[in-house]
């Protein structure tokens, strides 16, 4: 067998209502499937959809899938089995998920970032951006910005150390907050 198309698409496993409206790309591969009398091979059935209904709507459909982590001959109850795995695996993911994000919010870490237009973030750019300046005011190397800005409690908005990197990219885009926009 010779691989005729490569179709790549980078979906979440967490959507629930799979559509081939909202999958314009796999649309693209059952249509050349179709038209080419192949058949769609993935890597595992999970790659294709964590939904039972949606497997079983593909498997409707006609155009034969071969699931390369089950082998070319599974039958469909078979087919069938593994897509009630993924989907209950689905479910687990996202309760594993919430419970350690709760875990964390009870230990007392806060989660998300700061919204970059809040107050307190323009407030925190701003004393930063300020140290930035007084360093290479004083002819100071981005390794010394970053280490100003490291040991007086600064951290990027991801909660992260600043690094060399990351100041030059600030320091090339950032214009001073008092010339405005």
């Amino acid at each position: 067998m010779a691989i005729v198309e490569w179709h790549t698409e980078v979906e979440s496993g967490k959507t629930i209502s799979d559509t081939l409206a909202e999958r314009p790309i796999l649309a693209a591969a059952l249509d050349s499937a179709r038209l080419l009398e192949c058949p769609i091979v993935v890597s595992k059935l999970d790659r294709l959809s964590r939904d039972v209904h949606f497997i079983s709507g593909l498997m409707v459909q006609r155009v034969h899938f071969i699931v390369c982590e089950l082998g070319r001959s599974s039958d469909p109850f078979m087919l069938h089995i593994h897509a009630a795995l993924a989907e209950k695996e689905r479910a687990l993911i996202s309760q594993r998920t919430a419970a350690a994000l709760a875990a964390l919010k009870a230990r007392g870490v806060k989660l998300g970032t700061r919204s970059p237009g809040s107050p307190a973030a323009t407030a925190a750019r701003a004393a930063a951006y300020s140290t930035m300046l007084d360093v290479v005011g004083r002819h100071g190397t981005l390794r010394d910005i970053a280490a100003r800005l490291n040991a007086s409690g600064y951290r990027t908005a991801q909660g992260k150390i600043f690094g060399i990197k990351t100041v030059a990219r600030i320091l090339a885009r950032e214009k001073p907050l008092s010339q405005g926009p």
